[in-house]
Order: structure tokens, then C-alpha cells, then sequence
């Protein structure tokens, strides 16, 4: 039986709910046709056909262009503190399910394909970081947070501090402050520095300066599967940031591994993660533009028996997706001439507007342009604990292929 609703109501137009019926949780604010009274910002709102039929309901976000992100299409779901406990549940009993011994740093939610639009909560051992990117959920996130600590409590997981990382550009789209510190409401450690271990790897992360919440946890299988084509080869990393394909392939048994950064503040930590691990012997390490550095080497006649190409996202939206793909053809272009036949290619995308449709015909028309012919070995995604939500592209957004020359 439908339970009375007090919630206003927003009528949206006919393309709104067929993606809403194929599973897309967005609608945006020129989809939205009429409102039964003003939503205040950040609080629930039905949504209905133009016919009056329930489709589901959402947080509303008044100065966003994502107007409503819906949470559920159940019509009788209260949206109290237990349904958003419910919620941080399944999203934890998931990562414990499909992450197992990796379960220690994994990331704990990612948004839409938890049903938590706009949360990013990272796990690095006993600390937690998150990112909200919602006005709504950033009023629930006390509620979040309470249940995420009790839900890892359950499984045996003191959490020591929760490191807030809400410094991102679309808070502002959201009409909300940038920020980032130690959430006040738990206590919490001096240092923002902590020691996760990752395929056998240990590594410093720190979740106050680090990339995004402090460590690219996305990669963590991808890793595994370009050190396993390393063994006994010279490996060049490029974007290498903490070295985690580096030491990967090193761990693997790389004769010779490069990583080269633009960052020496990242390469420095790359660099103390080695020694960390005893692979220094092995490894080199050069702070260099991977735009400048791979024609030059070309020039010099450098050998590699494999390159491993992990960018950080040429583009951010569909408006620069065509000169994020030159730049992703000429270094993959320029890796390939350093190649000999035989020699081994890992080459990734992290942006969603580089669609896999537009990267593989950018490899091609690369390895027409260089001379050689490639063969496709493995083509992989993100790791299991950033889930793709079927219906919601968004979440499917890392795009990653081992090939060969040939």
C-alpha cells in the first residue's frame, strides 16, 4: 500500500522518465516541466510523469544543472536515517564480498552505484576519506558518517579519523564551499599520513596532499596484470605519480623499470616507496614532461620492452573530448616507435568523455601512424570496488588495454 507523501512533487518531461525507467538516477533542471510548491534545497521531492505516474524520488539541488539525483523508486521508502544506513551497509558488505583481503583499501562508496549520489568514501586501512559532491548528501553526512564507522566496527574495524576531502570544483556548481580537514564530529590523529599495502606492496599514503582522496585505488588489478608481462623486460612508467605501476612491475621482476613524473614532489614519494620495498636497486627515477621526453628518446634511440601509459584525464567533458584524443594518440604514438615487435603496451584512459568507442580507433589510426600492427591481449576496468551501475554511464569511465606489437 503507497504511503501518504509529503514530499513536494516535480513533473518532468517525457525524456526524463524514459531514462529514469532504464535506470538513470539524474534529472536535469530543463527536464523539469512544472513544481507543486518551492523544495527547499537539499531536501526529498517526488518526481512524476507528465501523466501523473510516480518515477521516484530525489534530492533536490536548486543551483545544480543535475536538479533531482534520485535515491529510490519505492513508493512507500520513508528516506529516514535507516534507509541511508541501509544503504552504507550493502555498499560495505559488498567491498567485503568482492575485495576480500584487499577489502583493507578499497573505496567503500562510489555514488551512484552505491545509491548515494555524490559520495566518494575511501577506505586506507583504520582511516577513512571522503568527498561529497551533493548538496543533499552533504546535509546527510553526519548520517553517513555514523553508519559507516558503526557498519566497519561490525567487521572488526576501529576507524581512527575521517578525512574530508570536499575541495572539488563541482561543490561550487552545487552551491557549496570547497573545504577539506578532519571531520570535527570523530576524533582523530595528528598525522594525515598512513601506510596501506596493495598487492603486496606497501605504500605512504597521504590523505591531505595525495591525488584525489590520497592513493589511485581504481588501477589495483590492472597493476597485476601489466607486471605480469613485465617480468625480465626494461620498463618505461610514465605518469608514474607514487610509482604504483613501477613498483609493480619491479615486484614482478622487471630487469630495469623508469618511472618518470612532472611532479618531483611525486616522484620523491615514489621513490621512498621503493625503498620501502627494497625494489630501489632496480628502478630510476626522472622527472620529466612525457610530452618532451618520449620524442627525445625516440631520437636517442632508446629501447624499451615495455611502456605503461596511466595519464591523469586529458578532459573533463564532452566539449574537450577531441583534444584529449590527440593528446592520448601521440603518446601512445610516440611509445609505439620505442617499441620494438615483441614489445608490450599498457595504455589506459581515466576520463568517461573518452569513450571506449573513440580510444580504440585512436590506437588504431596511433599504430597506422607509427608502422606497426597491435595485438590486443586483455582489455580491463576499473577494479570491483568502484562498480559500474548498468543504465548510469558515468560509472563506467576507466578504460584500460594490454597490447603487443606485432
Amino acid at each position: 500500500m503507497k504511503t501518504e507523501r509529503t514530499f513536494p512533487s516535480c513533473t518532468v518531461t517525457q525524456k526524463a522518465e524514459r531514462s529514469l525507467r532504464g535506470g538513470h538516477p539524474w534529472v536535469y533542471a530543463e527536464e523539469i516541466l512544472s513544481v507543486s510548491a518551492p523544495p527547499e534545497n537539499g531536501s526529498l521531492v517526488d518526481v512524476l510523469s507528465k501523466k501523473g505516474a510516480y518515477l521516484g524520488t530525489g534530492l533536490w539541488s536548486e543551483k545544480s544543472k543535475i536538479r533531482v539525483r534520485v535515491l529510490s523508486s519505492n513508493p512507500n521508502e520513508t528516506f529516514g536515517e535507516a534507509f541511508f544506513a541501509r544503504r552504507v551497509s550493502y555498499a560495505v558488505r559488498y567491498r567485503r564480498e568482492v575485495m576480500g583481503e584487499d577489502f583493507s583499501a578499497c573505496r567503500l562508496i562510489f555514488g551512484e552505484a552505491d545509491g548515494l549520489p555524490g559520495v566518494t568514501v575511501d577506505r586506507y586501512e583504520n582511516l577513512l576519506v571522503s568527498q561529497i559532491l551533493s548538496f543533499g548528501m552533504e546535509r546527510r553526512r553526519e548520517i553517513l558518517y555514523r553508519s559507516l564507522v558503526g557498519e566497519l566496527a561490525a567487521c572488526g574495524v576501529a576507524v581512527a579519523g575521517i578525512y574530508e576531502r570536499s575541495e572539488g570544483a563541482l561543490r561550487e556548481l552545487e552551491g557549496l564551499e570547497r573545504y577539506k580537514g578532519w571531520y570535527a564530529g570523530f576524533p582523530h590523529p595528528e598525522s594525515t599520513v598512513t601506510t596501506v599495502c596493495e598487492n603486496g606492496i606497501f605504500y605512504d599514503v597521504d590523505v591531505e596532499n595525495g591525488q584525489k582522496t590520497g592513493f589511485f585505488l581504481d588501477q589495483k588489478y590492472n597493476r597485476l596484470a601489466a607486471a605480469r608481462l613485465a617480468r625480465g623486460k626494461r620498463v618505461l612508467d610514465c605518469f608514474t605519480h607514487t610509482g604504483s605501476f613501477a613498483l609493480n612491475a619491479a615486484k614482478g621482476g622487471a630487469e630495469r623499470v623508469t618511472a618518470v613524473d612532472v611532479s618531483a614532489e611525486a616522484l620523491e614519494m615514489a621513490r621512498k616507496n621503493a625503498e620501502k620495498n627494497g625494489l630501489s636497486d632496480r628502478m630510476d627515477f626522472l622527472c620529466a614532461d612525457v610530452f618532451d621526453l618520449l620524442p627525445r628518446l625516440e631520437k636517442e634511440h632508446a629501447r624499451y620492452d615495455c611502456i605503461i601509459l596511466d595519464p591523469p584525464a586529458f578532459t573533463k567533458s564532452r566539449r574537450t573530448a577531441r583534444d584529449a584524443e590527440r593528446g592520448y594518440k601521440e603518446i601512445n604514438y610516440r611509445a609505439m616507435k620505442l617499441l620494438p615487435r615483441g614489445g608490450y603496451l599498457a595504455t589506459c584512459s581515466c576520463s568517461h568523455f573518452m569513450e571506449s568507442e573513440r580510444f580504440l580507433p585512436m590506437l588504431t589510426a596511433a599504430a597506422r601512424d607509427a608502422g606497426v600492427s597491435l595485438r590486443l591481449i586483455e582489455r580491463r576496468r576499473q577494479s570491483p570496488d568502484h562498480p559500474i551501475l548498468l543504465g548510469v554511464p558515468e560509472t563506467d569511465y576507466l578504460k584500460f588495454f594490454l597490447l603487443q606489437i606485432v
